[in-house]
Parts: structure tokens; sequence; C-alpha cells
């Protein structure tokens, strides 16, 4: 089909460009099962908005806040995903079509880039066109590389989420035990009523892949020598693979595990009354030099900040009841009277 349908390309223009037309189609895919897994989030996050529980820092109790703070922010982080993920698609709007061979257009017909462009865009309803530069385009897959990295960030965010959930759901007895996962599996074949955290943990390691791709997709796009990169097939394979598993496991995610989830809302509570980090949030209403000195008493004796608020009298127990509500936790303007 050289002399007619084929007529006016080459493999080092047709090629690239379909690779951008695949890619924004499958991206538009992407970001839509992401934006359903951020709403399942969010859906959770209004659920647990009066609940209660102790905040850490380095794993170490630091000052209290709700379960629906803490999946509402699980949720922003991965929006903010979604305008990244779409600008980095953006750039495979510019093809290099009818550069031919090199990019200077050789055997192609004089106006043929704006042209297929045109009609590319019309076949296609996205808006394509033709670089200014087709001699400095066809070697360059350094858009492709921004979309890897894209993904790369994505899956760094995602992976740490599942982490926090995977902590969170530690236990049952001897762990945080704030949250609980929907049994998917049995955990052990030695140890029965186990029951491993499986759905996290196979996005973790999807995760891990992805970060993987991107190192190849790294190393492939600066591979490329002279007016061509030969290694675009591997790029190609691993932003596929990326977006498929991606996506995949957003599903699996949210279907099987976020949509899921349970508190332990008596647990989470008790954790916040016994736990010493919450001398930071008195702070301000009782001073710094009784907070220390509640802070040392409830170490020496192991009794709960709480308690021993309350008997040394330095605030009712409305005051403390109010200042820790989860009403007060969401609003940090609000005083105590």
């Amino acid at each position: 089909p050289n002399d007619h349908a084929n007529c006016g390309q080459s493999t080092n223009d047709a090629y690239p460009t379909a690779i951008h037309v695949a890619l924004l189609r499958m991206n538009k895919t992407l970001v839509e099962k992401l934006a359903k897994l951020i709403a399942s989030f969010r859906k959770k996050a209004e659920e647990f908005k009066h609940d209660i529980k102790m905040g850490r820092t380095q794993l170490q109790d630091a000052v209290p806040m709700t379960s629906g703070q803490e999946f509402n922010a699980f949720a922003n982080l991965l929006e903010a995903e979604i305008e990244n993920l779409n600008k980095s698609a953006d750039m495979f709007l510019e093809i290099n079509m009818g550069g031919t061979a090199i990019g200077t257009g050789l055997n192609a017909a004089p106006g043929f880039p704006k042209v297929c462009a045109k009609k590319l865009s019309e076949l296609t309803g996205m808006e394509f066109k033709a670089s200014e530069d087709l001699i400095a385009a066809t070697p360059d897959t350094t858009d492709l590389v921004q979309y890897s990295s894209a993904m790369k960030r994505l899956a760094i965010k995602l992976s740490k989420i599942c982490n926090d959930l995977r902590l969170m759901a530690s236990g049952p007895r001897c762990g945080l035990h704030e949250i609980n996962l929907p049994p998917m599996a049995p955990g052990s074949s030695i140890m029965p009523g186990k029951v491993n955290p499986v759905i996290p943990e196979v996005t973790n390691q999807t995760c891990f892949k992805v970060i993987g791709n991107d190192t190849t997709v790294m190393l492939a796009a600066e591979a490329g020598q002279l007016q061509l990169n030969v290694m675009e097939p591997i790029i190609m394979q691993c932003l596929v693979e990326d977006i498929t598993w991606l996506g995949e496991a957003f599903d699996t995610l949210r279907e099987k595990c976020i949509d899921g989830i349970t508190l332990n809302r008596e647990h989470n509570a008790e954790m916040v009354k016994h736990s010493i980090g919450i001398v930071t949030a008195l702070n301000p209403y009782i001073g710094y030099k009784n907070s220390t000195k509640i802070a040392k008493k409830a170490l020496e004796t192991g009794g709960s900040v709480y308690n021993i608020v309350l008997e040394e009298g330095v605030l009712t127990k409305e005051q403390l009841d109010k200042i820790l509500s989860p009403e007060h936790m969401l609003d940090s303007e609000e005083k105590v009277k």
C-alpha cells in the first residue's frame, strides 16, 4: 500500500501519532475510574465526619482529628492528580504526522502536516495540531516521559494511602484497629481466623509496577539517537500497562475495599481519651505549664489526660467535651467559653 494508502507516511510519524491518539482515549477512561474512587473516599468522609480519632506523626500520638477529615484528605490527594494527568495528556495533541522519516517531510505533499492534523481532529473530536518543528518532534519522547511521571506521582500517592489503610486496620487485638476492611480471603493456612488486607496490598503492588515502569520509560527516552528514538515500543508497552493496571486497581480498591470500610468508633474515641497527645489541643485553654504538668502525671500514673484534667479541676467536663468534640476539631476558630 506504499503508493496509495500509506502515501506520504512513515513509520516514524504514523506510529507516534497513533500512540498519541490511543493514550488520549485511554487517559479519559483512567480519569473516569479515578473520579469514582475519589467519590468513594468522599462518601466515607461524609459518613465519618463526626467520628473522632487520634492523628499521628512519626507513628506517635499527635493531636485529635476526625476520620472524616482523614478520608477527605485521601480524596483531595487523589483529586489533584486528575488535573495533572489531563495536563500531561494534553501534550499528545501535538503530532509529528507529515514529518515522514526524520521530520523533513520528504515525500509528503505540501501542507500535509496541517491537513492531517485537521482531518484527525475531525475524526476523533480532539484538537490536534502539527508540531512547529517536525525534526525536533520526531526523536522527542519527553511528552511520554511527562505522562509516565504523572502516573508515577499518582501511584506514589495511592500506595501511601493503601499503607495507611493497612496500618489503620492492623490488629484486631494488638494493632491500631481503627477501621475494618472488608474480608476478601482467608489470610493464613496456619493461623485460623487471620484475615489479611489483600486489596490494599494488591494495589500497593500495582503501584510498585507503575513506579518501576517509569524508570524503563525514562531510560528508553534517553536512549534515542540522532533523528529518531527507536525505543518507543517499550515506552508504549509500559504506558498501556500502567493505565490498564491502575484503572483496574482503582475499581478493585473502590468496590472491594473503600465502599465497605467501617469504623471502630468507641475504640477510637477511647484511644483519644487515653492519649497524651490531647494535651496539645488543650494547651490554648489551660496553658503550657498546666498542659506539661498533666502530661507528666498521665505518663507517671498511667492515667488518662481526660480524667486527670477533670481531677485537677482545670476544665469542666462540659468544656473538655466541647474542646474534643468533632465539631471543634473541624473548626479551628471555635473557642470554648
